[in-house]
């Protein structure tokens, strides 16, 4: 496998590329199929701070990965290692199942410190096994139990982890007791639409849906959505919507599970993306940030759904003590430095910048996101648009005689390649994988800013050149 180039120190030592070489065919031989981030990313990090990525051939890199967004303080940030020096010094127990210690009790104080206030006065918190998905399988095993029915409702293109119960309600899911409803959004509308209009929609379906006693779809145990879909594209849901789903969960009695495990901790403008709206769901669903780059999942809940007995959910990693440390550190540290609005403003000023690409190239097909949450869908400038079923129809389309050109996957992986060749680390969502995401660490400043959006725009046109010359 050949070594990423990249924006970093040139004429690196022979024996650190022998070595990257090394380390990257070893694990080519030894680890799983299922890898998924090393096959698009052939760098062998061995140093990090803040944005910065230094692998083992010498080379540096911007990374606008940051763990899938882990890392909201970017790399190995000084609060998060004096905390977990704190504790290592100590003695304290790195291992209690789900005792309490001190150091459990400061992360919980912090973390309710800054939830919603109508969730955190009747909060109860679940900490559970170590990754997001494990914590979406014990939100929905509680709704559940607390309603004593089955179904979920979940959304087009949504992303909840990859074990059993977490895929049933993603969008890949087949075979699933879940309901799928229509994701508002706006430049690949499922009506044709978008914008109110679309988002209406979408609203009165899942209305009727579940109002219509023929539809075939019971009243189910929970809803679950993302504020913003990640995975799915980078596709955040408008606010009036979010709360109209609110309004028909609350009305039917259907608890509402919002899962923030990427959105979650400022990355999109507020500490929690929920907030943007002002709706208050009944559990929410907590990973990523909240370890502080470490492994921590938790979910928070009302109290009156807290029905199970003890031992109904359990897991042996549950007291992870120096993720819990690393957590606290970067709750208060994103809470006392304004880190949520720091990257409402910069993401607001990154998209406007970015948006300028779509008029420059014609590959681009929406720039979208929120905060520091951005993505950019690629699309094939020679494909056929479709056109909206619905465009005879509507007086207000959006989209009419503008439809969405049709994804480009090989296109965006192309991008996404010659960003790693310039030193800027990225990563595809999206439903055919067209999307280059950016999620960036919070700390980030305006000139690191400036840099991610000058190397995406260089490595842009590097690919559309190379596309008009194979033409």
């Amino acid at each position: 496998m050949p070594a990423a180039s990249g924006g970093g120190t040139p004429g690196a030592p022979a024996r650190d590329t022998v070595a990257h070489e090394g380390i990257l065919r070893r694990q080519c031989a030894r680890e799983s199929a299922a890898r998924t981030y090393a096959r698009a990313l052939p760098i062998v990090p061995v140093r990090a701070r803040g944005l910065t990525i230094e692998g083992a051939n010498g080379r540096r890199y911007l990374d606008c990965l940051s763990g899938a967004g882990t890392l909201a303080l970017g790399h190995n940030h000084p609060v998060v290692l004096e905390a977990i020096r704190k504790v290592l010094d100590s003695g304290a127990p790195l291992h209690v199942l789900d005792l309490a210690t001190p150091v459990k009790d400061a992360f919980t104080t912090e973390l309710f410190r800054t939830l919603p206030p109508g969730l955190a006065d009747r909060a109860r918190i679940q900490f559970c096994g170590p990754a997001g998905t494990d914590a979406v399988e014990a939100a929905l095993k509680l709704v559940r139990t607390a309603t004593g029915r089955s179904g979920l409702l979940s959304f087009a293109g949504a992303y909840h982890g990859m074990t059993a119960g977490a895929l049933e309600a993603s969008g890949g899911a087949q075979d699933v007791r879940v309901t799928r409803l229509p994701y508002p959004q706006d430049y690949r509308c499922p009506f044709g639409i978008g914008g109110p209009r679309g988002a209406e929609l979408a609203a009165r379906w899942t209305e009727s849906l579940l109002d219509d006693t023929k539809s075939g779809v019971p009243q189910p145990a929970g809803m679950i959505l993302e504020p913003v879909q990640g995975e799915g594209g980078v596709i955040p849901a408008p606010d009036a919507w979010l709360r109209r789903m609110r309004a028909v969960t609350e009305h039917r009695s259907i608890p509402l599970v919002v899962d923030e495990v990427q959105t979650g901790v400022g990355r999109t403008g507020a500490f929690w993306a929920v907030e943007h709206s002002g709706v208050v769901p009944d559990v929410m669903v907590l990973s990523k940030a909240i370890g502080g780059s470490l492994p921590l999942a938790v979910f928070v809940y009302r109290d009156d759904l807290d029905v199970w007995p003890p031992g109904a959910h359990a897991g042996t990693f549950r007291g992870n003590q120096l993720a819990m440390a690393a957590g606290a550190a970067t709750l208060s540290y994103v809470r006392e430095n304004a880190l949520a609005e720091r990257a409402a403003d910069l993401g607001t000023r990154m998209l406007e910048q970015l948006r300028k690409l779509s008029t420059e190239f014609d590959c681009v097909g929406e720039v979208r996101g929120r905060g520091l949450m951005i993505g950019v869908e690629l699309v094939d400038p020679d494909g056929a648009a479709p056109t909206p079923a619905a465009a005879e129809l509507a007086d207000d389309l959006l989209l009419a005689g503008a439809a969405p050109l049709p994804a480009a996957p090989r296109l965006a992986a192309a991008v996404r390649d010659a960003c790693l060749h310039r030193g800027l680390i990225v990563e595809l969502g999206g439903r055919h994988s067209s999307v280059v995401r950016l999620l960036p660490p919070l700390t980030i400043t305006d000139e690191q800013a400036a840099a991610i959006v000058d190397r995406l725009a260089d490595a842009l046109a590097a690919v559309s050149r190379t596309r008009r010359h194979e033409q």
